[in-house]
């Protein structure tokens, strides 16, 4: 374990952010729709002057004038997360393993000044959803599964006005990827940020660790990722660690295990978003898990459009205004 570990640590290595602490956007790899938002033409200058200068966060407190309330879905009731007029076009941001609604608190505000109404809601088992599971289904069963999510998800998007624009982060892109191809009047478009990129054994992509995860458990698996959130690997401000460690007081633990194996069991879509006709985004960073060649190829399959900010896992933390003003252009294609 001690050896895994290391080799985990060395992944999240990268070169150190900029003055102000913020990275600024690469580049945008076009394929197949559209021109896409370039890094290079002066377009994003001002989101990345913003992104470079945002402020320490409360990353517990909602923004304000946001709505926190709570959805029923067949796996219970999950807590979600509001701004915006409530007549206006739905974004739908789901959050990824052992994260949550607030993970989006820097971007509702700018989806809403926008004329959106944004919305994010935490995952079964995770967070303030972490009594909803698996033994509230009917029949009961015991474990996560990926149908749970997924019918969760369109529990959310039938709770109101639709089609939304859908947003998918890690492994909530594989659920939404799974909506979007089954239920494609309902997705009006289709981001997957830092998701996994290939079907099957997702993980065997990693930069690093892909040797390993083969015979890797998915418990084991769980709690080196668990472990990388607790170290900060991903070198997150203090204010922002403290509330990820406050968070694992509540997220079961049983639902990080098995979003892992479900991982490690991606479903192949390719030719489904192909021909569901919903406009697909891929928004990662540079320095995400699986390399931008696998998220390109990736996008090549699904006809996608890919945006590449320098950042890692989380544009949505570090790079807020870019990764928000290439979700708009996205929309109004």
């Amino acid at each position: 374990m001690g050896g895994v570990r290391r080799l985990l640590a060395a992944a999240h290595r990268a070169p150190a952010a900029p003055a102000g602490g913020r990275r600024r956007t690469e580049c945008v790899h076009h394929a197949g729709r559209g021109d896409g938002v370039r890094g290079d033409d002066g377009r994003t200058d001002p989101e990345r002057r913003l992104d470079a200068s945002l402020r320490v966060a409360d990353w517990a407190a909602a923004p304000s004038g946001a709505v926190r309330d709570t959805v029923a879905a067949p796996s219970g009731v999950l807590a979600r997360l509001s701004l915006g007029p409530a007549d206006g076009s739905r974004v739908l941001l789901v959050p990824g393993a052992t994260g949550s609604k607030e993970d989006f608190g820097l971007m509702l505000p700018l989806l809403t000044d926008a004329g959106y109404r944004a919305e994010s809601y935490d995952l079964a088992g995770q967070y303030e959803s972490h009594a909803a599971g698996p033994e509230n289904l009917h029949p009961p069963l015991d474990r996560y599964t990926l149908e749970l999510f997924v019918d969760d998800l369109l529990a959310v998007i039938r709770a109101g006005s639709a089609p939304v624009h859908l947003l998918g982060y890690s492994f909530a892109g594989t659920v939404a990827s799974v909506v979007a191809a089954r239920h494609p009047e309902l997705v009006e478009s289709l981001t997957l940020m830092s998701s996994p990129p290939l079907a099957g054994q997702s993980f065997r992509g990693f930069k690093v660790l892909g040797p390993f995860s083969g015979p890797m458990s998915a418990h084991v698996g769980a709690g080196l990722l668990i472990w990388g959130v607790r170290m900060n690997f991903n070198r997150s401000p203090r204010e922002r660690l403290a509330f990820v460690r406050e968070r694992f007081a509540l997220t079961r633990r049983s639902s990080v295990d098995d979003i892992i194996e479900l991982m490690k069991h991606v479903p192949d879509l390719d030719a489904e978003l192909r021909a569901s006709g919903v406009p697909v985004l891929i928004a990662v960073g540079k320095g995400d898990i699986w390399p931008v060649a696998a998220h390109r190829a990736y996008a090549e399959r699904i006809r996608a459009n890919i945006v590449v900010f320098d950042t890692g896992h989380t544009p949505n933390e570090t790079a807020p205004h870019q990764l928000t003003a290439a979700l708009l252009e996205h929309f109004r294609r």
